[in-house]
């Protein structure tokens, strides 16, 4: 049996991205692109703006509106994908993990004010 081949791994090139969000065609009915993320960046394909966008996060909620649980581990998920694109972009003056919390995990469904973190 012939054994099989590990790909190789460089340590000075970033992995390639991974699959991220896709357009849902089922919403889009515009010619214009729909608010998903241009990866490896994390910016907008519609408007440019750092991803998820305000329209995008009307979508998501829209989209996920009786599954508000789903939608935070989805986020997530998105969060961590998109701190390794951006830190293997640029490690020294990428986004803080704060500013990436606050940009994917803090407008969630589950979010908390400062005084409720404290109690």
């Amino acid at each position: 049996m012939a054994s099989q081949r590990r790909p190789l791994v460089n340590p000075h090139h970033p992995p390639p991205p991974r699959l991220g969000p896709t357009p849902n065609t089922r919403h889009h009915t515009t010619n214009r692109p729909p608010h998903t993320p241009r990866r490896p960046l994390w910016a907008c394909r519609a408007c440019a703006q750092p991803w998820p966008c305000p329209d995008a996060r009307l979508h998501l909620t829209a989209e996920y509106h009786n599954r508000q649980q789903n939608l935070s581990i989805y986020l997530a998920g998105l969060y961590h994908d998109a701190m390794h694109d951006l830190y293997h972009l640029n490690p020294h003056d990428g986004p803080s993990p704060r500013q990436l919390f606050d940009r994917f995990i803090a407008w969630g469904p589950f979010r908390r004010t400062p005084r409720e973190a404290r109690e």
